[in-house]
């Protein structure tokens, strides 16, 4: 089986914190995962919020995961997230880390929640199913999703939200794809990072 890989940018060790940029997937599929669109669609996040934040204090990865699927009971995305922060406390012990993932990266990082070191969680667009289990931490959550979506529910996404007590955006007229208002998307993002981490930070 192929494993999971990361794309960094940043310090290599010792950073202050680390943003982990999520993708995503199908239901199911044991295919490798690949450098395809859902991989590609978290590039330019990964770029944003690099340019953003000082290079010598924030780590940005973006992971591809080994399969396509989310597989059932396996979690598949899960397990290699899990891992990915896994290196990142290694890498980086001490740092803060923000989660963003879009579709079932989101739901992996909603996941992921509580896991030692996350200090925040942005989910763009997730794949909520029904009884999807409360995160166990209160870090700061954000889930933002298009009302024009017919990939993954707003409604579910807006309902989950309410149950759990996080943030929750509509953006109207946006669908799965988050092609048709990048600017918001960005800011979004990069907006998350900079408040759930104790970094300097600066727009350019």
């Amino acid at each position: 089986m192929t494993s999971p890989h990361l794309s960094m940018s940043g310090p290599r060790e010792g950073a202050r914190a680390v943003v982990l940029l999520l993708h995503g997937g199908r239901a199911n599929s044991a295919e490798p995962a690949r450098r395809g669109l859902a991989y590609l669609r978290m590039v330019p996040f990964a770029r944003a919020v690099r340019s953003r934040t000082r290079a010598d204090e924030v780590a940005v990865w973006l992971l591809r995961y080994r399969l396509r699927g989310w597989n059932g009971a396996a979690e598949d995305p899960v397990t290699d997230a899990r891992w990915a922060l896994g290196e990142a406390r290694r890498l980086h012990p001490g740092a803060q880390i923000v989660l963003v993932g879009h579709s079932m990266g989101g739901r992996t990082a909603l996941r992921l929640a509580g896991e030692p070191g996350v200090a925040g969680v942005c989910a763009l667009a997730p794949w909520i199913e029904p009884g999807e289990p409360e995160p166990r931490s209160q870090v700061p959550i954000v889930i933002a999703h298009g009302d024009g979506d017919q990939v993954t529910d707003p409604a579910a996404s807006a309902a989950y939200a309410a149950r759990v007590g996080a943030s929750f955006v509509p953006v109207p007229g946006e669908t799965h794809a988050l092609l048709r208002r990048p600017v918001f998307w960005t800011r979004l993002v990069t907006g998350f990072v900079a408040s759930a981490l104790d970094v300097d930070s600066h727009a350019r």
